[in-house]
C-alpha cells in the first residue's frame, strides 16, 4: 500500500472527526448563545413598564431559578454521558430505559419543587434579600414561574438524551422555538392584555411549556421506532437507580463547587465597591461569550466520547481526543487574540458608563488569560460526563474552589480586586490540570 494512499485514508478519518464534532458541537454553540436571550426578552419588556422595580423583580425571579436549574444541570449531563455509551454498546434497550429513567426523575424532582415552593421561596429571598419595594413584585414572578419547573427538568432530561444520541440539532430547534414563543407569549399579555410582571411571568412558563412539548414530539417524529426495544423490566432496578444516582450525585456537588466560587467571585466584587462590582460583572460577559463556544466542544466529547467509550473503540475515543485538542487550541487562539486586539472595544459595546471603562483598562488584561486558563477544564468536562467518571470532576473542581478562596484570601489585602482575578484564573486553570492528572493516572490505561 503507498504511502501517498496511506495518507488519503488518514486524511478522510481526519475530516471525519472533525464533521463529527462540528456536527455536534455548532447546533449546541447556538443553543448555548440563544439560552441567555430568555432572561434578557424578559428584561427588555418590563424596562419599558415604567417602573425600575419590575426589573427588579425580574432580576430577583431570574437569579433564583437560574441559580436552581443550574444546581439540577446534572439531569442532563448524566443522562448524556450513559445514553452515548449505551448506544456505543448499540444497547438500545438501555438507550430507551436511560430515557424513561432521567424524565421521570426529572418530573419528580420538579414536582418536589412545586410542593416546597414556599420555603424555597423563604429561603430565597432571605439569601438575596431584595427591596421592600422589588420583593412583591418578585413574589408573584417567583410564584407563576415556579409551575414552569416541570417543563425545565422535563425538557433537561430529553436534552441530555439527544446529545447522548449524537443529535444537537433537536435542542438547537427548540432553544429557538422557546424564543420566538417568550417574545409573542410576553408581549401578547403584557400589551395585549394589559398585564405586568403577570404577563412577563405567564410569557416565561408558556415558552418553557412549549419548548418541553417540541422535544416530546421531536422524540416521537424521530425516534418512535425505538419503543419496540423499550422493556419496563430492569428500568428501576436497585442496580441501574444505583449508578444513576451515583453519577448524578458527583456532578450536583460538583455544580455546587461552581456555584460557591461564583457567587463568593460576585459578592467579593460587590465588597470593593459598585463600580468594582460592575467592571467585574461586564468583563465575566467576555467569559461567558467564550464558554458558549467551548461548551459545544464540550458536548461534543460528552457525545462522542461516550460513544466511542462504550463501543471499546479506543483509536477512535483517542483520535477524537486528539481532534478535540486541536479545535480547542483554535478556538482558544482566536478568543484570545480578539479579547487582546479587541477587548476594550466590546466592554465598550456592554456599558457606556466612563467610569467603568476607565477603570476595567486596569483589570482587562486578565481577561486575556482566561480562555487559555478555562479551554482544558471545559474539554474534561465533556469528556469525563461522556465516560461517567464523574468523581473526577467532582474532585477536580473541589480542590480547585479550596485553592481559589485560599488564593482570594491571601491576596485581597495587598492587590484588592486583582487578588480576585487571579483567584479565578488559578481556579480555571487548576481544574484542568487536575483533569488532566486524573486522567492519566485513572482513566487512560482503561481505555
Amino acid at each position: 500500500m503507498s504511502p501517498k494512499f496511506i495518507t488519503t485514508i488518514n486524511n478522510k478519518q481526519m475530516n471525519q472527526y472533525d464533521r463529527q464534532i462540528l456536527q455536534i458541537a455548532l447546533p449546541s454553540i447556538v443553543s448555548n448563545i440563544t439560552v441567555p436571550l430568555l432572561g434578557m426578552i424578559d428584561v427588555a419588556i418590563v424596562g419599558h413598564m415604567g417602573s425600575p422595580v419590575y426589573i427588579g423583580a425580574v432580576a430577583v425571579g431570574s437569579m433564583i431559578f437560574n441559580l436552581v436549574y443550574w444546581l439540577f444541570g446534572f439531569l442532563r449531563m448524566g443522562t448524556s454521558g450513559m445514553t452515548s455509551q449505551a448506544l456505543g454498546r448499540r444497547d438500545l434497550t438501555e438507550v430507551t430505559r436511560l430515557l424513561v429513567r432521567s424524565t421521570a426523575m426529572a418530573l419528580g424532582i420538579a414536582l418536589l419543587l412545586v410542593v416546597l415552593q414556599i420555603p424555597m421561596k423563604w429561603a430565597s429571598f432571605a439569601l438575596i434579600g431584595p427591596t421592600a419595594d422589588v420583593a412583591p413584585f418578585a413574589e408573584t414572578y417567583f410564584y407563576i414561574v415556579i409551575w414552569g419547573a416541570p417543563a425545565v427538568l422535563g425538557l433537561y432530561g430529553l436534552t441530555g438524551w439527544f446529545i447522548g444520541m449524537q443529535n444537537t440539532r433537536i435542542p438547537m430547534v427548540i432553544s429557538i422555538g422557546q424564543n420566538i414563543v417568550n417574545i409573542l407569549a410576553s408581549l401578547t399579555l403584557v400589551y395585549g392584555f394589559g398585564l405586568k410582571i403577570e404577563g412577563v411571568a405567564l410569557g416565561t412558563v408558556i415558552a418553557q411549556y412549549a419548548g418541553f412539548i417540541m422535544a416530546v414530539v421531536l422524540l416521537y417524529r424521530y425516534y418512535s421506532r425505538l419503543r419496540s426495544h423499550f422493556v419496563m423490566k430492569g428500568t428501576f432496578v436497585r442496580e441501574a437507580m444505583g449508578r444513576f444516582f451515583h453519577v448524578n450525585r458527583d456532578i450536583f456537588l460538583r455544580t455546587l463547587c461552581l456555584v460557591a466560587v461564583n457567587l463568593y467571585f460576585t459578592s467579593a466584587g460587590a465588597r470593593h465597591g459598585a463600580v468594582i462590582l460592575s467592571v467585574n460583572t461586564v468583563m465575566m460577559q467576555l467569559y461567558l461569550f467564550f464558554s458558549y463556544f467551548m461548551d459545544g466542544f464540550a458536548y461534543a466529547g460528552e457525545a462522542l466520547g461516550g460513544r466511542t467509550y462504550g463501543a471499546k473503540n479506543a483509536t477512535a475515543f483517542h483520535e477524537t481526543l486528539r481532534r478535540l485538542w486541536l479545535w480547542t487550541l483554535m478556538v482558544t487562539t482566536a478568543f484570545t487574540l480578539l479579547y487582546i486586539g479587541g477587548g476594550e472595544r466590546i466592554v465598550g459595546l456592554l456599558t457606556d458608563e466612563p467610569l467603568v471603562i476607565e477603570t476595567s483598562r486596569a483589570y482587562l488584561w486578565w481577561v486575556w488569560l482566561i480562555p487559555a486558563a478555562g479551554c482544558v477544564a471545559f474539554i474534561w468536562d465533556g469528556i469525563f460526563i461522556g465516560i461517567t467518571a464523574t468523581r473526577g470532576m467532582l474532585v477536580s473542581s473541589f480542590i480547585s474552589a479550596l485553592l481559589f478562596f485560599g488564593v482570594y484570601e491571601a491576596t485581597r489585602t495587598a492587590i484588592g480586586n486583582h487578588g480576585l482575578w487571579l483567584a479565578m484564573v488559578t481556579y480555571l486553570a487548576m481544574r484542568g490540570v487536575l483533569q488532566t492528572i486524573w486522567y492519566r493516572l485513572r482513566i487512560f490505561n482503561g481505555i
